[in-house]
């Protein structure tokens, strides 16, 4: 599926327009619902295949924070064949209390994976936890920015980021078509 097509499915399951509250707090007319596009095994597997295509080739592990990455990191990882792990938001109370599972981080470097994107907050986080675990993170890749200051926060810690769509971009599509649904 290229990316043309993949940025009209994804507008067709997972688009919305109404009054949704984001993570960060503020309110927007304008909700990508990602688990409408990472529940579908073909949007999944070319969204994997479209990140995987983008690493750099010194990447060693793909990582994503909880929820709504590790669905992500997991595609990625079986597009490229290159080993993942799970960042949690809060490391756990019993068990190995790491921040991250799966796949060792320390000493390697990292792609971070992350489904919206808006103010950063979740990525800032899960770099933070991989840095704190000895991994090096080389980029950031996120399937939708919604372009409110993640890149120049990501920026300000000196990773790069990238993002496959933004919210501007599946606007236009969106305005293009029926194919948004209204809540």
């Amino acid at each position: 599926m290229g990316r043309e097509e993949l940025a009209r499915e994804i507008v067709k399951v997972a688009y919305r327009r109404g009054q949704f509250q984001l993570r960060s707090g503020q309110w927007s007319q304008e909700y990508v619902d990602k688990y409408q596009f990472e529940a579908r095994p073909q949007l999944l597997r070319a969204l994997g295949e479209l990140i995987a295509a983008q690493l750099p080739a010194e990447t060693e592990v793909i990582a994503g924070v909880e929820l709504g990455g590790i669905p992500l990191a997991v595609a990625v990882s079986l597009a490229s064949g290159i080993p993942c792990a799970f960042v949690r938001k809060q490391a756990k109370e019993y068990g190995t209390q790491r921040r991250s599972e799966g796949y060792p981080v320390a000493g390697r470097k990292v792609v971070l994976v992350e489904d919206v994107v808006t103010t950063g907050g979740q990525l800032l986080a899960g770099i933070e936890a991989l840095r704190a675990e000895g991994a090096q993170v080389l980029l950031s890749i996120c399937i939708v920015d919604r372009q409110q200051g993640a890149a120049e926060r990501l920026q300000s810690l000196g990773v790069p980021f990238r993002a496959l769509f933004t919210l501007a971009e599946l606007k236009v599509l969106a305005d293009r078509s029926s194919e948004a649904d209204v809540v």
